[in-house]
């Protein structure tokens, strides 16, 4: 029987070390600082990748881990791109946000800790699942482009 894991991309879930980290944030814009560090939320129906449809792979800004797949993303029709399952379960943190006077499940990277978004339980079939994501909190990689290797890690799919 055929090993699985060996088809499956492994990415190194090591968080950055402190240098690393401090030569990421000094790419970032300050609409990517004040979502990714700061915990912000980019306005809606303003990101850049609300309205994509092209084949390929949602990544984090910051660090480069793949976050979610072209084939996850649907219209939710709340502003933000909206996707129903994360590229891989290990890849996607849910803390407990109480910010603002409510009770949410925030999303963050699970490499880097960058704030993405939130998720809720009214997305479609067969999660049930709304990953409500920023499009500044993520670059797109169309299907067939490496991915970003911020850490030098030469991870790919």
């Amino acid at each position: 029987m055929a090993d699985s894991s060996a088809q499956a991309p492994h990415f190194d879930l090591t968080p950055p070390t402190p240098a690393e980290r401090t030569h990421l944030e000094a790419g970032l814009t300050r609409a990517e600082r004040e979502v990714l560090l700061a915990h912000g939320t980019e306005a809606p129906f303003c990101g850049g990748l609300l309205d994509n449809k092209d084949d390929g792979v949602y990544c984090c800004r910051l660090c480069g881990l793949p976050l979610f797949r072209h084939q996850t993303k649907f219209e939710s029709g709340t502003g933000w791109p909206s996707f129903w399952a994360p590229f891989d379960e290990a890849h996607v943190r849910a803390i407990r946000d109480t910010s603002h006077g409510m009770i949410r499940i925030e999303t963050r990277c699970a490499r880097c800790d960058s704030h993405q978004g939130h998720v809720f339980p009214d997305g479609p079939p067969p999660t049930r699942l709304r990953y409500c994501i920023n499009s500044v909190s993520l670059s797109f990689v169309p299907a067939g482009s490496a991915l970003p290797d911020p850490l030098a890690r030469g991870e790919r799919l």
